[in-house]
């Protein structure tokens, strides 16, 4: 087969995930590999598409390469992809998968993403393979490969692939009702930023955040990351690693932390493109990296304004869920111009106001605590290059390592014995599951106590 390697990453040659089709290619001779760099060369593929069209058009079989990059595929990647779906690119019925390598920090909605758009344009697609960055260099890594690969031409011989869904209806935004009479209280300091990607067609989403502007009491400032002079998507040079500098030159650090993060809240607004915010909103996303994998945010009510069938993109709404609960901020809500948009946007505003005022935040869940377990470990091991990571992450805490609780690991290996014993378990009885809820029955009776009410008779089970 020719097999064209779409390779997404910015720092092309060098890719790290690059080089586990550079293995395949040493292990599978019988095959034409051939690669197509659009992560360094988007800005070439923006003027002339050809070379691209060409090549896809020859392939048999297309592998989309890239590092995942802040939940999704690098911004340059999203951007060929736009490219990719405005083009006369012969690809309908074509063979597609994908390779990816990451810490597995989200890697499902960056395969979900790329799995959609593929769908998208009629592609058989083949379930892809997410590597760990380190996996090529270990026996495992490169056996995992290899199957993978040997999966995939499987799938080719027998036109195995997963199942086009039917395309969804045109979707027709509901009407914005901007016609509100409402005042700013000018004494109240705070100022909430709502960071936008405002195209000259997004009538809905400029509708959505003029009434978000008119139904809230506090002072807006609205950033359109459109209108920003952005040099380029990150580059993932780990410049910024040590001095939380970019090695650009268009100030976006400082303009991000001066008038966006020193808010006290922040709004995200865009446009749902190819089942995600767009390539302009990935590069001000991955831009971001300058701020490492800091929390900086973290206490922050933040909500969105979102133009768009968002109730039947299932990938978008753990991807924005998961960017509130990994930053540790309180998502106050997700307004969409799909229903009853005025109630959703009001709603959003008030929660947004009583999430300032009272300082509130909910603990993580799984979405959360997961991924910063992942990053809690990857800047424990790569300490000594994001050295800002590192002294951000013992400043707050966040090395919390199971094997740091001695004495619950101790007790731990008590309670294992004891039931490891017939005898002894036999005479426990209930006691386990008394021992367990007592530290609980604890906190009721303190609290009886100190609200002042009269300890409960105990209800026995029969």
């Amino acid at each position: 087969m020719k097999i064209l390697v779409i390779n997404g990453s910015p720092r092309g040659d060098y890719s790290v995930t690059l080089h586990t089709s550079k293995y395949l290619e040493l292990k599978f001779p019988e095959h034409t590999f051939d690669v197509l760099n659009v992560g360094i060369g988007i800005k070439k593929f923006e003027r002339d598409f050809s070379l691209a069209e060409e090549k896809i058009n020859k392939a048999d079989l297309l592998i989309f390469s890239y590092p995942v990059y802040t939940f999704i595929a690098p911004s340059q990647l999203h951007r060929f992809i736009e490219l990719l779906k405005a083009s006369d690119a012969e690809v309908k019925g074509k063979f597609v998968t994908q390779i990816s390598t990451s810490k597995h920090f989200y890697d499902v909605t960056a395969h979900n993403y790329i799995r959609d758009n593929c769908f998208d344009m009629e592609m058989k697609y083949i379930k892809g393979l997410s590597a760990d960055m380190d996996d090529l260099t270990t026996p495992k890594g490169r056996a995992d490969a290899e199957n993978f690969f040997n999966y995939v031409l499987w799938c080719t011989e027998n036109d195995s692939y997963e199942r086009i869904p039917e395309k969804a209806d045109k979707f027709v935004p509901i009407k914005t009702n901007t016609d509100i009479d409402n005042e700013i209280n000018l004494t109240d300091k705070r100022e909430i930023a709502i960071v936008a990607d405002i195209g000259e067609n997004d009538d809905s989403l400029k509708a959505m955040i003029a009434r978000f502007q008119a139904v809230l009491p506090i002072k807006t400032k609205l950033i359109n990351i459109r209108e920003y002079p952005f040099k380029g998507g990150c580059l993932g040079c780990f410049n910024c690693a040590v001095s939380g500098k970019c090695v650009y030159k268009d100030n976006f650090d400082e303009f991000l932390r001066n008038e966006i993060q020193a808010c006290s809240s922040i709004v995200y607004a865009f446009s749902i493109k190819d089942h995600s915010m767009g390539a302009v909103f990935k590069t001000y996303d991955d831009r971001q990296f300058c701020n490492g994998h800091r929390t900086v945010t973290m206490g922050m009510p933040v909500g969105y304004l979102i133009s768009g069938p968002y109730s039947k993109e299932m990938n978008l709404q753990m991807i924005v869920e998961g960017r509130s609960e990994v930053g540790g901020n309180f998502l106050a809500g997700v307004a969409t111009d799909e229903f009853e948009p005025d109630k959703q946007i009001d709603r959003l505003a008030k929660t947004l106001v009583y999430a300032l005022d009272n300082k509130y935040v909910q603990p993580s869940n799984f979405l959360g605590v997961g991924g910063m377990k992942i990053f809690r470990d990857l800047i424990y091991l790569m300490q000594g290059l994001m050295r800002a990571d590192h002294k951000f992450y013992k400043a707050h805490g966040q090395y919390d390592f199971p094997q740091k609780h001695k004495g619950r690991l101790i007790a731990m290996y008590l309670v294992g014995s004891l039931l490891a014993n017939e005898k002894m378990k036999s005479k426990m009885g209930n006691k386990m599951n008394e021992g367990m809820a007592m530290p609980y029955q604890k906190v009721l009776k303190d609290t009886r106590k100190e609200l002042g009410i009269k300890e409960e008779k105990e209800l026995v089970t029969k």
